[in-house]
């Protein structure tokens, strides 16, 4: 009976031979895609930041708008003996138009100051965007590495069980050692606690991705789980280059230099004073003649005096200064620090790389061999039963390895992506 367990488990190990890495089916890609778009479609923190948008939006027409004019109404040399408005010449109901107006070129800054929050609350959301995507990303290549695992330790499962049988089975006729049968059965052990373990990582990858894309943490997934390496090509002094050109958050700090200038500018002009003119018109009663007392139209202007600029505005001026080189600095530490983490990404994809390429050439189709060869000569008593395990335990490990390091160099790329600030596979 044993020889056709042998020839059973030969056979299932041949038929999991394969491990070459296929190229990426469209349903593959499709399938990765529309998670994606769901969650830019759905995520509530990308329509929060949409929802910023439209409301800073609203604040540059406010920022260059004139103020109110002022309209006032008064009375002017009532006497206080009779109150009349007809015993004295001089006594007049006014009415005072009166409009502030900032000095030339004060309210275009404004409005250009208000602009530019508007685009960096646009580079903040595209800056959550690209983070939205590589998070869906890395969750749904998690996954398909757990599918995988899943799949691969269930294969792994159904072999034990046939090596236990083969150990009962010699130990019942006397040809094996009861030793080989419980290391076979705590081997298979192991190997249901770690699908449990891997069947809860499924359900909290799930629940993940299911959160990026506003569902319900519990609703059902198909995940089409085929996972391949795609092409990498790029160098690091390419992908700096499109970093410092494309990513949203150094594109941000620069328009954050670029509005401190304009703060600047408008610090200078603080300088200047602003206006407030009016008209005013004065009602006179008549008094014994008519056509005695005529009306009287007044006209006015005023303007503040920069008295204590040392204190106010020439501070102004200088915490302007500061604040331009603060961002400028930031731009500096921000760009080394993408830089940094494109270089460490670029050499982690080239160690998962090689790796992927040592495990699937080299390691598996050995560690095939050496299970095929040791289930051969187990059937010839050649090898005893724990050289058999122990070559099945570690082609498992490998497979699972493998699928480690792919799942691994998707998210290294995805991260990539993320640095850069475009798409690039």
């Amino acid at each position: 009976m044993h020889w056709f367990i042998l020839w059973a488990c030969l056979a299932l190990v041949a038929g999991l031979g394969s491990t070459a890495v296929a190229e990426p089916s469209t349903a593959f890609r499709n399938n990765l895609n529309q998670f994606v778009a769901e969650a830019l479609e759905n995520n509530p923190q990308l329509q929060e930041a949409q929802e910023n948008i439209h409301l800073l939006q609203q604040i540059p027409d406010q920022a260059g708008s004139l103020e109110d004019p002022q309209l006032q109404l008064g009375l002017m040399n009532v006497p206080v003996d009779s109150f009349s408005f007809s015993d004295q010449p001089m006594t007049q109901k006014q009415l005072t138009l009166s409009q502030k107006l900032p000095f030339p070129g004060k309210r275009q800054l404004r409005t250009g100051l208000a602009q530019k929050d508007v685009l960096v609350a646009k580079k903040d959301r595209e800056e959550l965007r690209l983070l939205v995507i590589r998070d869906v990303k890395w969750s749904f290549y998690e996954l398909c590495f757990v599918l995988a695992s899943i799949e691969i330790t269930q294969q792994n499962k159904s072999l034990l069980k046939q090596l236990v049988a083969i150990a009962e089975t010699k130990y019942g006729v006397g040809k094996g050692i009861q030793q080989d049968v419980l290391k076979a059965q705590v081997e298979l052990s192991k190997i249901i606690d770690e699908l449990i373990l891997l069947e809860e990582k499924k359900n909290g990858e799930q629940a993940r991705l299911n959160f990026l894309m506003n569902r319900l943490p519990q609703a059902p997934l198909t995940i089409l789980h085929g996972i391949h390496k795609t092409p990498f090509g790029f160098t690091i002094e390419e992908l700096q280059a499109k970093a410092e050109k494309h990513r949203p958050l150094l594109n941000e700090i620069s328009t954050l230099i670029d509005k401190a200038h304009l703060s600047k500018k408008l610090a200078k002009k603080e300088l200047y004073p602003d206006f407030n003119v009016g008209l005013r018109y004065g009602r006179r009663e008549s008094l014994d003649r008519p056509q005695s007392n005529p009306d009287f139209v007044s006209a006015f202007v005023s303007f503040n005096i920069p008295v204590w600029r040392k204190s106010r505005q020439d501070r102004k001026v200088i915490e302007e200064n500061h604040r331009i080189l603060k961002m400028e600095k930031k731009y500096q530490h921000m760009r080394n620090r993408i830089f940094l983490e494109l270089k460490r990404a670029v050499d982690s994809e080239r160690k998962e790389s090689d790796l992927i390429e040592l495990i699937q050439s080299g390691i598996i189709p050995q560690a095939e061999q050496s299970l095929k060869s040791a289930i051969a000569a187990y059937s010839v008593d050649k090898v005893d039963f724990l050289t058999l395990l122990d070559n099945q335990v570690t082609l498992f490990k490998w497979k699972i390895k493998h699928h480690r390091e792919l799942a691994d160099h998707e998210k290294t790329l995805a991260n990539i992506e993320y640095l850069v600030g475009k798409k690039l596979f």
